[in-house]
């Protein structure tokens, strides 16, 4: 599973960028499922079809994200220093001072101009130095428009635990996987799908959604957590097990279904926990709202440190949201 993880983790793919990740993940996909294809938005849709008589099967739609947080080259100066525009939610104090690397390959180091105090640190007081001499030679290497990311990286840690980025949501997508790897022959039809422009809006899951009109929707996805020094009570730890999510701030999910992914965790005695997060979303409101709507629910994997370059989990945790969505898709 960590070396699943740390394939797809290193592939950079921002926002509307998301093919190189879509590739890795296509390559594992490709003999798991009966048709694997991308749609006009850039999600990656991988169908299994299910075992039971085609008027007896539901559609399924699991859903995780693979584009993440990064940036985009607007301005160069005189000097040969970058300008930049986020795209997604960036956490400026966490991503000050690190390396960055584009879609070239060329590295670069985000820093903020001198003398700015946390409390500042906003995009426009923000540049990369790539060690250009000047902006001649840095329009040789870059141009406007050009995307780049906080360098990708893994790193295990004590025990089960990992930390890097972007976890935010590959680590969804792993998950997603290594289910359709343990559940060869599910009874009902399963779309995986890996989503594009998540961080921007849930925009995929959307038009996915529309697409494939699930009966059953299941997002996967990092949720804060309680355990840290100074954080907000919050009844989510990591290494405690899958998140199953009553509610976010965008979703209120299907009650029944909560209680189904409750009960089976506990027939199963996979560890678990129950989520409640007074911020954020996910894919899971999208693909509750597309079309006519359907059964919507969330397994989410406790992270420390989001949208930084040291977002940790357990894989623990991993382990028991795979474990969970097999029992889920081997029901009878």
């Amino acid at each position: 599973m960590l070396e699943l993880i740390k394939k797809i983790v290193k592939a950079p793919a921002i926002s509307g960028r998301e093919t190189a990740v879509a590739d890795v993940i296509r390559a594992q996909m490709e003999s798991l499922c009966d048709e694997v294809y991308r749609d006009k938005l850039g999600n990656l849709i991988a169908l299994k079809r299910g075992s039971a008589p085609e008027g007896e099967r539901k559609k399924i739609m699991l859903a995780a994200h693979m584009d993440e947080i990064g940036f985009l080259v607007t301005f160069i100066e005189d000097n040969g220093f970058i300008r930049l525009a986020p795209i997604g939610g960036i956490n400026f104090v966490a991503a000050a001072y690190t390396t960055v690397v584009f879609e070239s390959g060329l590295k670069g180091v985000l820093v903020p101009e001198s003398g700015t105090k946390a409390d500042a640190m906003t995009f426009d007081r923000f540049y990369v130095d790539i060690g250009a001499k000047d902006k001649k030679e840095a329009q040789r290497r870059v141009k406007i428009g050009d995307y780049f990311v906080v360098e990708p990286s893994v790193t295990r840690l004590c025990g089960k635990r990992i930390a890097g980025r972007p976890m935010d949501d590959r680590i969804g997508c792993a998950i997603m996987v290594e289910a359709a790897r343990r559940v060869p022959a599910p009874r009902d039809d399963v779309y995986y799908v890996f989503t594009a422009q998540e961080e921007v809006g849930c925009r995929g899951a959307k038009t996915a959604a529309f697409a494939i009109a699930p009966d059953v929707a299941l997002a996967y996805d990092v949720t804060g957590t309680g355990d840290t020094i100074g954080a907000k009570p919050m009844a989510i730890k990591v290494g405690d097990g899958a998140a199953i999510k009553i509610k976010d701030s965008s979703v209120i999910c299907t009650p029944a279904f909560v209680a189904e992914l409750t009960d089976l965790a506990r027939a199963e005695k996979i560890p678990h926990q129950l989520e409640i997060l007074p911020y954020g979303g996910t894919d899971t409101s999208s693909m509750q709202m597309a079309g006519s709507g359907c059964v919507a629910g969330c397994l989410s994997i406790p992270t420390r440190y989001i949208h930084s370059g040291v977002e940790m989990i357990d894989l623990g945790d991993v382990e028991a949201c795979v474990a969970l969505t097999a029992a889920y898709l081997n029901r009878t």
